[in-house]
């Protein structure tokens, strides 16, 4: 909840959470407490039989969290809250189409609707519910007029889920102000969810080392900088830095991204990983980068909600908009997204520190750096550049640098 509350995802007296544990036993959030100063101690139990434990009363809507549990024996813990794009979906009666980015797709699949009922009531109970029962047993549901309601395997699972869809709401929202948004049809999807499994098996069992020191504490403190300006969410987002000739230093996947640790690293060696460690699935881009562009000392993927939106969208991303931007983003090309899941040569031709900057198709932007603070700065750039463009939609056509300004900046600062 501390986390749902930081990132505006809920209000003060908004939302609630529930875990239910291998008792049977349902934990869930209190009524009429502050939830930006929630306490352990704050949280109530609800047993079986219907009996209460806690210094509060149970959250009102712990009915309909009741009826999910019985619907769904497989699921463990269910998020409610009312985020602002989920909001802005279920007030039009609409749900996000998670085929805007694959993982949005692999991790919350089909989201469901579920029609308006009051609050706290046990008819909300029963139209969620039976939602959740459905066949293809959905875990996201967009409640009408009301938020979301999002279910996992256990808490982690829950939270990455709901994060991971107000996001592709959110980046929704911004490219459908740009223009067509484009969705992924089956065979898109299909591989990409292929090439996360490609080649893992092929490495040597060579043990992690503590190579690289400074570069993982780089990697490390940038990447809990990026999930807390929103540049990366729990499950995505990847940081990578050089440490010698042919080898890197590289997030993990599977690890929360605002938990993650220097141990949780992965050494990338010759093309091989550390045994026992799974490096980020990008990490044959990275390398590929790497390879050609001796520079090249940092590389970061990302989704920033604005620069993912251009990332789904037709709509070019026109850095000619300030000096900074343009200095620091050049021009900014889109990598086609069969290029993205390819060897990475193709990606390492566009990709370089004098083209430091490109959108992925589908797949949010990606950066390269002489260190990690160059990489770091460039996706800020990008992301404030990305988020000016998107709201000058609302005021009118924008007029790019000419030609002229552009040389003239290239001349005063060539080393940028």
């Amino acid at each position: 909840m501390d986390r749902i509350y930081a990132h505006d995802m809920t209000t003060t007296s908004g939302g609630n959470i529930s875990v239910k544990d291998e008792n049977g036993d349902v934990w869930i959030t209190p009524a009429r407490v502050d939830k930006g100063s929630l306490r352990r101690q704050d949280v109530v139990r609800i047993r079986p039989d219907g009996s209460k434990d806690g210094i509060h009363p149970p959250s009102s809507e712990f009915p309909f969290h009741l009826a999910i549990y019985e619907a769904r024996p497989d699921v463990k813990a269910v998020i409610h809250a009312h985020p602002g794009a989920l909001v802005s979906f279920s007030m039009c009666g609409k749900v996000p189409d998670t085929r805007v980015f694959p993982e949005s797709f692999n991790l919350c699949g089909e989201v469901a609707f579920a029609p308006y009922a009051l609050p706290g009531s046990k008819k909300l109970g029963e139209r969620i519910a039976e939602q959740f029962a459905k066949e293809a047993q959905p875990t996201c549901v967009v409640l009408e007029n009301h938020g979301v309601v999002v279910a996992g395997d256990d808490l982690g699972d829950a939270f990455r889920r709901f994060e991971t869809l107000e996001f592709t709401a959110q980046a929704l929202v911004h490219a459908n102000q740009l223009g067509s948004v484009k969705y992924l049809d089956t065979a898109m999807l299909e591989k990409a969810h292929e090439s996360q499994h490609q080649g893992l098996d092929e490495y040597d069992p060579f043990r992690p080392t503590s190579v690289g020191k400074e570069a993982r504490k780089d990697i490390v403190d940038f990447v809990h900088r990026a999930y807390e300006h929103r540049l990366m969410n729990s499950g995505w987002g990847s940081f990578s830095a050089r440490v010698d000739e042919d080898a890197f230093i590289i997030t993990p996947q599977h690890v929360d991204r605002r938990e993650l640790d220097l141990a949780d690293l992965v050494v990338v060696r010759d093309g091989r990983r550390a045994a026992g460690q799974l490096p980020s699935r990008v990490a044959r881009l990275h390398r590929a980068i790497y390879q050609a562009h001796p520079e090249v000392n940092a590389i970061v993927n990302a989704l920033p909600v604005h620069g993912a939106a251009f990332s789904a969208s037709e709509f070019p991303l026109d850095s000619r908009t300030i000096p900074e931007s343009y200095l620091f983003l050049k021009d900014v090309p889109k990598i086609a997204f069969d290029d993205v899941y390819g060897d990475g040569e193709a990606v390492a031709s566009v990709l370089s520190v004098k083209n430091p900057v490109a959108l992925l198709e589908s797949n949010g932007v990606m950066v390269a750096g002489r260190t990690a603070l160059d990489a770091f700065d460039r996706l800020e750039v990008l992301e404030s550049t990305a988020a000016a463009i998107i709201r000058s939609r609302a005021l009118g056509a924008i007029k790019p640098m000419p030609d002229s300004v552009i040389e003239e900046l290239l001349a005063a600062f060539p080393g940028v």
